[in-house]
């Protein structure tokens, strides 16, 4: 298996080696922007993980993400729903179209005493201007998952900030983010287990 991962906070991102992956469009195989999976590291990304059915392919991230990086590279893949992991551990938000990353981002979770929840939430609302009642914040580009206000919006992705159990990213990325999602489309929220050294 060729995966690696770079151990560091907050950014640990698992990408494959660059072979080229037997299923992706003929033109892709090609983009030098992309990492394509193997058949083997295809079986191995499991839902289980947070990994959408029939992953094919990652961004290929050039340096070390930091707090408030984000790379967003939707050229060439097809049009159609998405589906969006984040992992709380590598604080690593990835969303994915037709198999393929189309944009990650460095994100800000719940601190302990309001933790994000895990699981596979659906969105269910959306508001570009939308501010928090209850903490008098601004939220943009707010992608509601859960009823008691748990959402992915815009913030100041910062060393040392949390949010009140929201996945906050780069404001510019939530714009990005916020013109490709739908109502109904699935944000799966993990935590995965840091590899063994």
């Amino acid at each position: 298996m060729a995966w690696f991962a770079v151990e560091q906070s907050p950014q640990t991102q698992l990408h494959p080696s660059t072979a080229g992956a037997k299923g992706a469009p003929p033109a892709m195989t090609s983009d030098p922007s992309r990492l394509f999976l193997t058949q083997e590291q295809q079986r191995e990304a499991t839902p289980l993980q947070g990994f959408p059915v029939g992953l094919k392919s990652l961004l290929k991230v050039p340096a070390r993400m930091q707090y408030g990086d984000y790379l967003w590279n939707d050229g060439g893949v097809p049009k159609g729903p998405i589906e969006v992991r984040v992992d709380l551990r590598t604080q690593i938000l990835s969303v994915f179209r037709g198999g393929h990353e189309i944009g990650t981002a460095v994100v800000l979770y719940g601190a302990d005493e309001k933790e994000t929840p895990l699981g596979s939430f659906p969105i269910l609302w959306k508001g570009k201007d939308h501010r928090s009642s209850l903490y008098d914040a601004p939220m943009p580009y707010t992608l509601r998952l859960t009823g008691d206000g748990v959402a992915i919006h815009g913030s100041d992705v910062r060393w040392g900030a949390a949010t009140h159990g929201c996945v906050g990213v780069p404001k510019s990325f939530a714009a990005h983010l916020f013109a490709q999602a739908k109502v109904g489309d699935v944000v799966t929220i993990v935590r995965t287990t840091a590899p063994r050294s």
